[in-house]
């Protein structure tokens, strides 16, 4: 991806979400575009608006570490987007490259003593890549994503899924949620790998062919994903109201493996049970 563009469009896209009123300036009659000017976001910066423009069309080669944190101040950025404007800036200077996730082979496949790892979590467990490829799961993680491995593609993923496949809108509550969070979770992959072809392909395609995709790609939201709750709405067991706790893998540093789990003896930790009932019997070989 081209690093300059990313900046500027990163950076028009944060200044255009800042009001003047949240940024406590005067909004100062008709603007012709949403949010803040450059002049703004330089005086709020104390910065000269000459550097201020320079840095916006992509310059941020060399950039110092107080000039982006005035940067982010003045943007009100939040620690994802910090966290991404700080890669692009690395990215810029050459930096990036040794933080950059090692290439993974195409067939990789769950070290057997990861998927006993798995296996011993007995709530819904799943591991995942930076493109969202569901790469290993457990046997309740299986059968709560049920209707996304029923995909013959190999990895299955959670981008084609939640864009091509109708079923990710039953699956899915808050459809509009799920899609900005995924969207915003290979965003801010992009930052880290920016020169990965396997998300550049993805990112493509799912821009090719989803409008709903390529808007939200446009948008340039990232995110950190770690923890909060999540609305699922499963065929077999109904309604789910998971808490979800994300963790990187030190021994894998581009896999991230999330755990779901239930409010004890809440109606979800009653649907994850009979999940597991309904699971055990749908692996059972058939009698007779």
């Amino acid at each position: 991806m081209d690093n300059r563009a990313e900046v500027r469009d990163f950076l028009t896209s944060r200044r255009a979400k800042v009001t003047p009123e949240r940024a406590g300036i005067p909004a100062g009659g008709q603007r012709r575009v949403p949010g803040l000017r450059r002049s703004e976001v330089a005086a709020l910066a104390g910065m000269s608006v000459e550097y201020y423009a320079k840095l916006e069309r992509g310059a941020l080669a060399g950039v110092s570490a107080g000039v982006l944190e005035a940067i982010s101040r003045a943007l009100q950025l939040d620690e994802a987007e910090r966290a991404h404007l700080l890669r692009l800036a690395h990215e810029a200077d050459g930096s990036n490259a040794v933080l950059r996730p090692r290439r993974r082979p195409k067939q990789w496949t769950v070290r057997p003593s990861l998927q006993w790892s798995l296996d011993a979590i007995t709530v819904p467990a799943i591991l995942v890549n930076n493109r969202q490829d569901l790469l290993g799961v457990n046997h309740l993680g299986r059968a709560m994503h049920s209707d996304l491995l029923a995909d013959p593609v190999s990895p299955p993923d959670f981008g084609r899924f939640i864009f091509l496949d109708s079923a990710a809108r039953r699956f899915y509550p808050d459809w509009n949620l799920a899609a900005d969070m995924l969207v915003a979770n290979l965003r801010t992959a992009a930052g880290k790998d920016p020169h990965g072809k396997g998300l550049h392909d993805l990112v493509g395609e799912l821009s090719t062919r989803s409008d709903e995709f390529r808007r939200r790609w446009g948008a340039h939201n990232v995110r950190i994903h770690g923890t909060g709750v999540k609305q699922f709405r499963h065929h077999i067991v109904g309604e789910l109201t998971l808490a979800y706790e994300s963790m990187d893998l030190r021994a894998e540093t581009d896999l991230t493996l999330t755990i779901y789990s239930a409010e004890p003896q809440s109606p979800t930790a009653h649907a994850l049970t009979l999940l597991a009932s309904w699971a055990a019997a749908a692996t059972q070989p058939a009698s007779g």
